[in-house]
């Protein structure tokens, strides 16, 4: 199924300077066909250059966040090929979400299943229901969860994920919390008050000096501790050449709001 002008596949909402993405599949879950993962890739990067959006939110519409690839979709063609070409498409996907300057927020309800809890992880924050389930069932259907473990045991543990991927069951959101997947566990009527807390106060802070912090800190992550520090101080001695470093700091001392020019 393609987007059309009355069942797009994607929503977009855009308020103060946070843009709401929303999965707009419930009656297949929220799967992630080959042309929601097109609309979602093609909006993180038209995202990605506009000033004016400081914070993305993931949301799912329906009962659940999401299930992951849409099987069905998947065994109508399964030839190698196409499925090298699904999987690269999803995997270009969860890299750009990492390199996307603004900060990415879940939101989620419901379910997070397989390639879905892959799309969970490869967000900067996750908040999340007290009954939202999360899964990575690949091995009860003979398709291994290989790369939603990408994202899942970057995040968390690996015997956690090991856990998750051997076991195919799902974990509630105390196991998710637990293993590091999740940032917050809320009740279901104050997840959107909980999550926009967390993205206002987000777009309260220099977009820029965002930007550059989440980039470092992704591409810090894999290196060895000498190398590490290396890099992030060269990071911070060019950050603080930046117009907002000196107006952040200045105001801290003043005793005053910053004012931020994104420079």
């Amino acid at each position: 199924m393609s987007s059309n002008i009355d069942n797009p596949l994607l929503l977009r909402d855009l308020t103060n300077g946070i843009c709401t993405l929303t999965l707009n599949r419930p009656d297949k879950r929220n799967a992630l066909s080959n042309e929601l993962l097109k609309e979602l890739q093609q909006a993180f990067d038209d995202i990605a250059s506009d000033k004016t959006i400081k914070v993305i939110i993931l949301a799912g519409n329906g009962p659940i966040f999401c299930s992951g690839h849409d099987l069905k979709e998947m065994r109508e063609n399964s030839n190698y090929s196409t499925m090298q070409t699904l999987f690269s498409q999803c995997s270009d996907l969860m890299i750009t979400m990492k390199k996307q300057p603004q900060p990415i927020i879940a939101k989620v309800h419901g379910s997070a299943m397989a390639a879905g809890c892959q799309l969970m992880c490869n967000c900067d924050l996750a908040i999340a229901t007290k009954n939202a389930t999360f899964a990575l069932p690949g091995s009860s259907i003979g398709l291994f969860c290989s790369s939603p473990a990408v994202a899942v045991g970057r995040v968390a543990g690996p015997k956690h994920t090991m856990e998750m991927l051997l076991m195919g069951e799902a974990f509630n959101s105390d196991d998710a919390y637990r293993f590091g997947l999740i940032n917050k566990i809320v009740a279901p009527e104050e997840l959107n008050k909980v999550v926009m807390t967390y993205a206002t106060k987000i777009t309260q802070h220099s977009s820029m000096t965002i930007s550059i912090g989440k980039d470092a800190f992704y591409k810090q992550i894999d290196m060895n501790l000498e190398d590490a520090y290396t890099f992030t101080s060269e990071v911070m001695a060019k950050n603080m050449q930046e117009h907002d470093a000196h107006e952040g700091i200045d105001a801290f001392l003043e005793k005053r709001k910053a004012t931020w020019q994104n420079r």
